[in-house]
């Protein structure tokens, strides 16, 4: 039914006269709700101006602190066929054990010989290259007898040469000597005709001076030739040293051409055998890599390529571990607008899944379950999911991290930053304004000193 009449009916009626009247309108209730809603409001007023933390929260995992301790993939860096495990996937391994062993796939490698093969063949091409040392200094040898010769043979040239000049030099005299006595010859065949003519001589004496001047004559016309024959020596001994010099240059060279063919040949052989050694010893390492083996000590994850006889090529991934001895660290993954807040050696407190925790994110001193962590490297570089990567440390003046981590597990993080009171946190909030930034004690005097 409509109340449309201007008269209440809660006006005419007193509803206290009624039971439940009585118990609701009741004046001590709206006075404890009063003082209730002062408290209350007081409390409120008091908490606004508690100090509240400033926190940078974001979400990664456990890894190790060192990238070599993180779990890695063990590769084989030559083909080849799966031909035996000798190990299982939970085993532990130590440094240099043998976790499987494979063989070719490849045809030039196919024999089993082909290292003893290779070194056959660097041992022949070693001896062929002292065979050459050999030959080298051989035509050496003979290139020195051979300039010794020739210095021999030229000095007796020059002798010769040396000898016809003095017989030239002694025929030119005697030459002169036949033409003083044929001078003293014609003066006298002269005046002994002449005291013939008179009557003085006789005719025989004539004869006989005439006799003498013919043989004075005759002796000098053969020493004008023997004068020749003697320039004649010196012109040929001449030609005999020039005949000597040449060939002995002729034949030294050859020799000359012999050894640098030889030396040439050398040299060939050298190269050859340091390919030859080369491949010895790829060789050889080639058969070390047959057997893969452990890089570190740790544990074997799984078997990446499983079976016998299954085939694979270099680089591909075999087999997974991890390694026993480890760092724990915790790598999680902030936003852009966060990154420049953050430092190296902030504090930062961390709950990892699996442990119960009861988390205050302003009041860090009053969570439960949380871990003390330190910044130790920052990404410069964004990461796939949009966020920069951060990697946190333990706090050596925290509690210690759970024993039973493993890497892999779950984390939650939070980066501690400057104290201010909850009502600006709160205003913060309502404004989507990011945290205070601010630049620590440190970096600023590190800057400072820049």
């Amino acid at each position: 039914m409509l109340n449309i009449t201007r008269n209440p009916l809660n006006e005419q009626v007193d509803l206290r006269q009624f039971k439940a009247g009585k118990k609701v309108l009741h004046t001590r209730h709206f006075k404890y709700f009063n003082r209730f809603l002062k408290f209350s409001a007081i409390f409120g007023v008091i908490v606004l101006f508690l100090p509240w933390t400033q926190t940078i929260s974001g979400n990664g995992s456990v890894t190790t602190l060192s990238p070599e301790q993180r779990p890695q993939t063990i590769q084989s860096v030559i083909p080849g066929k799966i031909e035996k495990w000798f190990v299982n996937e939970g085993d532990y391994v130590e440094k240099g054990d043998t976790i499987l062993h494979i063989t070719e796939v490849k045809n030039e490698y196919f024999d089993p010989s082909l290292v003893e093969r290779t070194g056959d063949q660097v041992a022949s091409k070693s001896n062929s290259l002292k065979s050459y040392d050999q030959k080298i200094s051989a035509l050496g040898t003979q290139l020195q007898a051979l300039a010794q010769e020739r210095e021999l043979k030229l000095e007796q040239a020059r002798n010769k040469l040396e000898q016809a000049k003095l017989k030239t030099k002694s025929d030119s005299i005697d030459l002169q000597a036949a033409k003083t006595n044929l001078s003293i010859a014609e003066t006298q065949f002269n005046r002994t005709k002449t005291l013939q003519e008179e009557g003085l001589k006789a005719m025989t004496d004539v004869e006989e001076k005439r006799l003498k001047l013919q043989e004075t004559q005759a002796k000098l016309i053969s020493q004008e030739n023997k004068l020749m024959a003697s320039r004649n020596d010196i012109i040929n001994a001449r030609i005999e040293i020039n005949r000597t010099a040449a060939e002995y240059s002729d034949k030294i060279s050859k020799i000359q051409s012999d050894r640098s063919s030889a030396e040439s040949g050398k040299f060939d052989a050298q190269a050859e055998v340091s390919k030859l050694e080369n491949a010895y010893t790829n060789y050889e390492m080639r058969q070390d890599l047959y057997y893969v083996k452990a890089p570190q000590n740790g544990y074997i994850n799984k078997a990446i390529k499983a079976g016998i006889g299954e085939t694979f090529k270099e680089g591909e991934q075999l087999v997974n571990i991890m390694p026993s001895d480890y760092d724990l660290a915790v790598e999680t993954f902030v936003k852009p607008i966060d990154l420049p807040l953050l430092h190296k050696g902030e504090e930062v407190r961390v709950q990892f899944d699996g442990w119960p925790a009861i988390v205050f994110s302003g009041w860090p001193n009053v969570s439960y379950g949380t871990y003390g962590a330190k910044v130790v490297a920052i990404e410069n570089f964004i990461s796939p999911n949009g966020k920069y990567r951060v990697l946190l440390a333990p706090d050596e003046n925290d509690h210690e991290w759970p024993d039973a981590l493993r890497v892999g597990s779950g984390a939650n993080t939070l980066a501690l930053l400057e104290d201010v009171p909850i009502w600006y946190e709160l205003w913060r909030h309502l404004n989507g304004f990011p945290p205070n930034y601010y630049t620590p004690e440190g970096q600023t005097q590190t800057d400072k000193k820049k």
